[in-house]
């Protein structure tokens, strides 16, 4: 049985947002969500398609990966095929060699599921570890907390608001008004959310993305931020507790979310919002 490595077009990327979503379970720690190429749609179908590698045996996807940068593949991996050597083998190989469309040539980095047979190789082979990034969760069983300010869900009227939003809370952010749109016509969206907090004088001062991955399972928090002019006031917090509620209301079993380690005030807004720490995950590179 060979492990073939494709790129599944346009046409794929559906079938690829479902079977992200049917590998999230609760305990099947941090891996690539269908969140997160949902998130990646913004640049558009035809880029994010050509973003996406998948692994197939038989006819049936057992890992996906997505190009963040061209430098950088993100994967998620089935259910029971963590261990499975021949997949494994098959994913090193392709990240080696430029030649297979995979990573580029120089320092790259592979984000596979901490502990699995990818990283194993992959320390074998001399790559490296990454800084770390600190995952956290929320269990949604219990009925979450009021965020204590007003949050509205986002609708196409308000795209420039949600959009301003953005790029005022990450310098360099491209999030225009068109990627929104964007974003929200691809097939992760259907299951996602756009939340924007206001304060008392009616500006909105924080946002956040959440996508589910269907009834039962882990959503995601991608991305969540507060507008540099609006800081210090708890909105942040406040953003990710109605993103929890929103996330609940979708049917997920828990909100996941996940910081760079380094980045002590994401830290510190995820636990005040009712968030535990995971362990760690760290990407893995290859010097250049």
């Amino acid at each position: 049985m060979t492990i073939e490595l494709g790129v599944p077009g346009v046409v794929g990327l559906e079938r690829v947002v479902g079977k992200l979503g049917e590998w999230q379970y609760d305990g099947g720690g941090f891996q690539l969500h269908p969140g997160d190429v949902g998130w990646y749609w913004r640049f558009g179908a035809e880029q994010t398609a050509n973003a996406v590698r998948t692994w197939g045996r038989d006819g049936e996807i057992v890992a996906v990966g997505l190009l963040d940068e061209p430098d950088l593949v993100r994967l998620a991996i089935a259910p029971g095929a963590e261990q499975d050597d021949e997949l494994a083998e098959q994913i090193v190989a392709d990240a080696k060699d430029p030649a297979r469309g995979v990573l580029i040539e120089g320092r790259v980095y592979v984000d596979a599921p901490m502990e699995s047979r990818v990283q194993e190789l992959l320390f074998e082979e001399g790559w490296e570890a990454d800084q770390p990034w600190q995952p956290f969760e929320r269990d949604l069983a219990d009925a979450v907390e009021d965020p204590g300010v007003r949050v509205e869900v986002v609708t196409a009227e308000q795209a420039s608001t949600r959009t301003a939003v953005q790029r005022a809370s990450f310098d360099g952010s491209t999030f225009t008004d068109e990627r929104w749109h964007a974003m929200a016509a691809g097939a992760a969206y259907g299951q996602a959310r756009c939340l924007l907090a206001f304060d008392g004088q009616g500006e909105a001062v924080a946002a956040v993305t959440v996508w589910s991955a269907g009834r039962g399972k882990p959503g995601l928090i991608e991305p969540m931020g507060v507008h540099r002019d609006f800081r210090g006031h708890g909105y942040g917090q406040a953003i990710t507790v109605a993103a929890a509620a929103a996330l609940r209301e979708l049917g997920a079993s828990k909100a996941d979310v996940c910081t760079p380690g380094f980045n002590t005030g994401a830290i510190a807004t995820y636990r005040s919002a009712g968030f535990e720490p995971l362990p760690e995950t760290r990407a893995q590179y290859r010097k250049g």
